[in-house]
């Protein structure tokens, strides 16, 4: 697996990570724990060494679940946790109060059963906490040595100027794939600017561009996807498109849509280090396959022009869930 420094003052990671928070929460039952920890070690043994989780992933059992796969390699890893919700729950809102940052880090580090965080992220922006005192706390930790980078996620342009003022950010974390490049109007080109990493959650469409979803596919219950419009039957008859075409792409190369679909993100800028999830090692092991890919300018091209005559149909969040975002 090759590696990439996250921007010029973020860690060497893998060229891709893994986003664990579908292994406790948000796309159905939880994995046991037993299983969970193997597939976080099979991503270690397949040379992943960057492994993203939350406080709020649970809340809090996917923090103990990474904490005890990666205890036996723990200085041959880099962990990113975040904070920014009340009691760890997404459902009571925001609260990035110094003191609950704190509490957060503390916690954390006793559930990750480690002696420092290596990317502590904001999980979402507080309007009611000025950015400028979250920078600076974090600031704090970093100093007293119980946190070694600081990140943000889904932070607009406007905070991460600011907090990179205070503190050097380096990395955001947000969603970016061929299916969601919002990205790439403001973001992206301030991230080169500043020199911060960027992480992109969600490289797979949340498991759309994999090809495995189509309008008939039935999510559990407790599947945040049930709430995303872009996830409606409609939508996902509408958007089958998109995927035929990549799929179509992937075959004339010999790799995965999935493989593609990452191979195109490393491909944007090499400061970019996707987290794709997953619960099964086949599909860890497909993923880590796509940072062998090259893509040539040829690819790009085609993959471009194909992607642009095939709109997205539906919205990427709720309402609800998308009032948190870009602040």
């Amino acid at each position: 697996m090759k590696t990439r420094q996250l921007g010029r003052h973020g860690p060497t990671v893998s060229a891709l990570g893994l986003g664990c928070m579908g292994l406790s929460y948000g796309y159905g039952p939880a994995t046991g724990t037993t299983d969970a920890v193997k597939l976080i070690r099979a991503a270690f043994e397949r040379g992943i060494t960057f492994f993203d989780t939350a406080e709020a992933y649970g809340p809090f059992v996917n923090e103990t679940v990474v904490g005890e796969a990666l205890a036996p390699m723990r200085d041959q890893v880099v962990i990113a946790t975040k904070f920014g919700f009340r009691e760890g729950d997404t459902a009571q809102g925001l609260d990035s109060r110094p003191e609950r940052i704190r509490q957060v880090a503390d916690a954390a580090l006793k559930r990750l059963r480690t002696d420092r965080i290596d990317l502590f992220y904001q999980h979402r922006v507080d309007p009611a906490v000025p950015i400028e005192d979250v920078a600076g706390t974090v600031k704090d930790l970093v100093r007293e040595g119980k946190v070694k980078h600081f990140g943000l996620s889904e932070a607009g342009a406007a905070s991460i100027r600011r907090a990179h003022a205070v503190h050097p950010v380096a990395a955001l974390q947000s969603e970016y794939s061929l299916w969601w490049r919002e990205p790439e109007q403001e973001v992206l080109p301030l991230l080169e600017e500043l020199g911060i990493g960027f992480v992109p959650f969600s490289p797979l469409g949340k498991g759309f561009l994999t090809g495995a979803i189509d309008q008939a596919t039935a999510f559990d219950a407790s599947d945040f996807r049930n709430t995303v419009p872009r996830f409606s039957p409609d939508a996902r008859q509408a958007n089958r498109a998109l995927v035929d075409v990549l799929a179509g792409i992937a075959a004339r190369r010999q790799v995965t849509p999935a493989q593609l679909a990452l191979a195109w993100l490393l491909a944007q800028k090499p400061w970019i280090v996707p987290i794709p999830g997953t619960t099964r090692l086949g599909r860890l092991e497909e993923n880590a396959g796509a940072a062998s890919v090259v893509l040539s300018a040829d690819d790009l091209q085609e993959i471009e022009l194909a992607v642009s005559r095939v709109p997205v149909q539906g919205a990427r969040y709720s309402a609800d869930r998308q009032k948190l975002v870009g602040k």
